[in-house]
């Protein structure tokens, strides 16, 4: 499926016509993602190319986030993408309380390319065996993105936003549902 983010109306952005994200969840718990950032790219501030490893504070700069959580839960699991292939996941009990390093979690794959006009940023995610994930049922899904533009200004992008200021965390966000893949 694709999906088209929101700019959130008090961090509006001139740089950014538009975000797209396919996603794909994958029989074996993989949350493939693809997010397609149009406009002047060459007015957005990217990071560079570095090792992938997990870093934290990630989205005070231009990064990419899934949070996602089994249908009806309060426990749900945070993924930040950085262009620089860095990555960090955290695990909350509930609304932005209880946070900790989710156990087990292997290191997505991120990759990225840019152009003139586009910037995408692709990642694979195994969330196999995450506390409070149940692989066969379905998830409720947030994306969203932080575009830090060469300015310093940064806008906040989501498929749905709560009221008030920008708040990736709160059920508002959780807009979308995904199926379980089909059984192969």
């Amino acid at each position: 499926m694709r999906l088209k983010l929101q700019c959130h109306p008090d961090t509006p952005c001139a740089a950014v016509q538009g975000i797209e994200v396919k996603v794909v969840r994958h029989a074996d718990a993989v949350l493939e993602l693809h997010y397609f950032v149009t406009g002047a790219i060459k007015d957005v501030r990217i990071p560079g190319v570095s090792e992938p490893q997990r870093t934290d504070r990630l989205w005070e700069h231009s990064c990419c986030e899934a949070f996602v959580r089994s249908e009806g839960q309060s426990t749900y699991h945070e993924i930040n993408l950085s262009p620089s292939r860095e990555w960090a996941a955290y695990r909350f009990g509930g609304y932005r309380s209880g946070m900790q390093l989710p156990p087990g979690i292997a290191s997505p794959v991120v990759g990225s390319r840019i152009t003139a006009k586009t910037f995408v940023l692709h990642a694979h995610i195994s969330l196999a065996g995450l506390p409070g994930l149940r692989e066969g049922a379905p998830w409720q899904l947030s994306l969203s993105a932080v575009i830090e533009a060469i300015s310093g200004a940064k806008s906040y992008w989501a498929l749905a936003h709560p009221p008030g200021k920008p708040d990736f965390h709160h059920d508002d966000c959780f807009a979308r549902i995904l199926p379980p893949p089909e059984a192969l």
